[in-house]
């Protein structure tokens, strides 16, 4: 049997999706996806490469580097609940509604990575004075 390609519910192979419901979420996603796509890709790529350059500043700027490593996590993070855009490989493994809650909870993990940061960059003087 094909599945919706919203929800992942058996339908028959004449249709796309289950419902109107199905098909009005999938359409809001789409349309969400064309109109803030380009700005989700600017702050994915300048939060993914922020997180190894202030993990690399910490050593020589703690203070900067703890910032602008906890702030990439976090605003990469709060841009993937807000934004939960999954790739197309996910959409196709596990339809959409699936994918984008999997990506949320990537998102809080993110956060949570950058707790995690923060708490090591501030034990880091305790554990390893100068």
């Amino acid at each position: 049997m094909k599945k919706c390609d919203y929800c992942a519910k058996e339908i028959s192979y004449f249709e796309q999706y289950c419902s109107e419901e199905c098909h009005g979420n999938a359409n809001k996603y789409y349309e969400t996806t064309e109109k803030y796509g380009k700005l989700f890709s600017i702050i994915n790529m300048i939060c993914f490469f922020g997180i190894p350059i202030g993990i690399f500043l910490f050593a020589f700027l703690r203070t900067a580097g703890m910032i602008i490593t906890v702030a990439s996590c976090d605003i990469l993070g709060i841009m993937l609940i807000l934004l939960p855009f999954p790739t197309e490989n996910m959409i196709s493994k596990y339809k959409l509604k699936k994918a984008t809650k999997i990506t949320r909870i990537i998102g809080l993990a993110v956060i949570g990575l950058g707790f995690m940061f923060l708490i090591f960059m501030l034990l880091f003087p305790i554990i390893f004075p100068d």
